[in-house]
């Protein structure tokens, strides 16, 4: 929706509008409405700054020479990457403990990012950013100085 300056729209009135009084209640009401969005704006939580946490599927223990599934996650900026695994189960056992979590349960951190719902695991601090799994390359993090060859 378009925003407009109050004292355009007092402008605008008075071109199109000859009843003074009645040019004055729209300005009030209007008021009175930018009061009220402004006082739920004033209650709106603030806003949670996240980071991204990948999380690899290392189910061998080994992380060189293979590919692995991962999940990309955010978690809020202050806490430790170290509790996602955690929020995971937890948001698991919450959907699982419902009537739909009963008759299908999720068994698995795959399944649980794939089936629980966003609402389940935002109660949680959590958001998934990719419902299926990735995959994740293992890497040395340097670059190679000399000129690559090509074809």
């Amino acid at each position: 929706m378009a925003k407009i300056d109050l004292e355009k729209l007092k402008a605008i009135l008075h071109r199109n509008e000859s009843d003074i009084q009645k040019i004055q209640e729209i300005i009030k009401d209007v008021e009175l409405e930018l009061q009220i969005e402004k006082e739920e704006r004033e209650q709106r939580p603030p806003i949670v700054k996240k980071q991204f946490v990948t999380l690899i599927s290392d189910s061998e223990g080994k992380l060189i020479d293979h590919d692995f599934a991962s999940w990309v996650l955010q978690i809020p900026e202050e806490e430790s990457p170290h509790t996602v695994v955690d929020k995971i189960h937890q948001s698991a056992h919450n959907y699982n403990s419902s009537a739909k979590g009963q008759r299908f349960p999720v068994k698995s951190i795959g399944e649980a990012c794939e089936i629980v719902s966003a609402k389940t695991f935002k109660e949680n601090n959590l958001w998934v950013k990719t419902k299926i799994p990735v995959l994740t390359v293992r890497c040395s993090n340097k670059i190679n100085m000399e000129p690559h060859a090509t074809s």
